[in-house]
């Protein structure tokens, strides 16, 4: 039967599960389960064939956006010996010590989502951030007309999404050298936090805004909120954010932002494939993401990347993405 956990913070070690001889244990280490993108990776984990048919125990641990607690975690996981570890890191430099502690003890590391800068990592499904940052970026200064004021919502500090997206980002307003970057500071891919600096910056910048820059959804969402709350029109502003999260599809329906679909369920089911790869002879994937990307082949899990392509939100798809949430 299928096991799993959401361990909120390993300072002491789990008691270790009961689980079939034959059944590999993988641990997921995520970097928060508190805004919906990790939440639906984290569902898409547990969709797996594989984990639906019993044929690998799966124990999520939500790192509460700490590098220490996903330290903690991996120590738990290597502790009770589990056969391979799906990181999706906070900090792209701390995470280095945790691949490195599960190397030293033979668990091979698959990477999802967010990197860690080590060469310890077993391979890597995800997608590339510095094109999302450059889609993310271009589409508001093509709505903008390359003209004007825009503000920049950044990631957590650190994380490797937050430095590429910014990264591309920045390679798009180099093509735009008459827009001026009025502020640019990170919300932690917070909604909440978003719409307390948007809420300043339309009070210190009033009517000097013409576009917003939002590394996810949440907070390009976050500052949708703010521009209302503060009786402005939404239409008045270019906004866009990363992600395809529900809110964010319900918004691009709605004409307010624009959006690009990162597939966490790729991401995932992939990572989990190319995990159960790793530690079981002659493994076939089971998930249908394989046939779905044409353009990512399996290569029997050996590659050392997998690049999930992104999928812009439009008229056009957006409705049957929100059917998938159903």
């Amino acid at each position: 039967m299928k096991k799993t956990l959401i361990a909120m913070l390993a300072t002491s070690a789990l008691t270790a599960p009961a689980v079939a001889q034959d059944v590999p244990q993988i641990g997921a280490a995520v970097y928060g389960l508190n805004a919906e993108f990790m939440q639906i990776w984290s569902a898409a984990l547990e969709e797996h064939p594989a984990v639906q048919e019993g044929l690998v125990d799966i124990t999520i641990f939500d790192g509460r956006y700490d590098a220490l607690v996903q330290q903690e975690q991996f120590e738990t996981m290597i502790t009770q010996e589990f056969d391979a570890i799906i990181f999706v890191p906070i900090d792209i430099e701390a995470g280095a010590t945790a691949v490195e502690a599960a190397s030293e003890a033979g668990i091979p590391v698959v990477g999802s989502n967010t990197r860690v800068n080590s060469d310890l990592l077993h391979s890597y499904v995800g997608s590339d951030d510095v094109r999302s940052g450059y889609m993310l970026a271009r589409y508001v200064l093509d709505q903008i007309g390359c003209e004007g004021n825009v503000v920049i919502l950044e990631g957590p500090i650190g994380q490797s999404a937050q430095i590429s997206r910014l990264e591309g980002n920045m390679q798009a307003l180099a093509e735009c050298p008459d827009v001026n970057i009025l502020e640019q500071q990170t919300a932690n891919w917070s909604r909440a936090e978003a719409q307390t600096l948007m809420e300043n910056w339309l009070t210190s910048h009033d009517g000097e805004i013409d576009g917003v820059i939002g590394q996810n959804d949440e907070m390009a969402l976050g500052a949708i909120e703010a521009i209302r709350a503060a009786g402005l029109s939404v239409d008045d502003f270019a906004v866009a954010g990363i992600d395809g999260i529900t809110d964010a599809l319900v918004a691009v329906q709605g004409g307010d932002m624009a959006s690009i679909l990162q597939d966490a369920r790729a991401q995932a089911q992939g990572a989990l494939d190319v995990a159960l790869a790793a530690v079981k002879d002659d493994y076939e994937p089971m998930s249908d993401i394989w046939t779905s990307y044409t353009d990512m082949p399996w290569n029997a899990g050996a590659d050392a990347e997998y690049s999930v392509p992104w999928t812009p939100v439009n008229d056009e798809n957006v409705e049957a993405l929100l059917a998938t949430r159903q």
